[in-house]
Formats: C-alpha cells, structure tokens, sequence
C-alpha cells in the first residue's frame, strides 16, 4: 500500500516532469518562429536564404546567437547556485 508520503512524491514527480515537456514544447515553438524570422532577415539583406550563401550566412548568425545564449544561461545559473549557497 502506497502511504501518502509516496503519493505526494510522485505527485511531485508528475508535475516536474510535465512542466518540463511543456516548457520543451513552448521552446520548440519559440525557435521555430526565431528559425523563420532570421530567415526572412537574411532573404531581405542578401536576396535569398535558399542560396549557399544565405545559408552559410544563416547558420552563422544562429550559432552565434546559441552561444551567446548558452553563456548567459550558464552565467546565470553560476550567480543563482552562488546566492543558494551563501544563503546556507
């Protein structure tokens, strides 16, 4: 028999992950549309993001923009573990 300590934890379990599949999804979304948007700004820069050039040009600016993002997230992260541990 599952006492309520369990059940509670699992409730628990439960939410975490579908917030997380949700979150996932709105992410996928977002960079669907920034995916879109970057494309339409190259075409209308330099002509056409179908040819080589507005590819490789495409994908520049979208490697850029991830790491760009990814040390923000990273940094942030660093300054919320470092304001956990010294409040304990």
């Amino acid at each position: 028999m599952v006492d309520f300590d369990e059940n509670d934890s699992f409730k628990v379990q439960l939410l975490e992950a579908m917030s997380s599949l949700i979150i996932a999804a709105f992410s996928l979304v977002a960079a669907l549309a920034w995916n879109e948007a970057i494309k339409a700004i190259v075409a209308e820069v330099f002509g056409s993001a179908d040819d080589l050039v507005g590819m490789i040009i495409y994908a520049v600016i979208v490697t850029i923009l991830a790491v760009i993002m990814a040390l923000l997230i990273t940094k942030a992260i660093r300054k919320a573990k470092a304001a956990q541990k010294a409040k304990q």
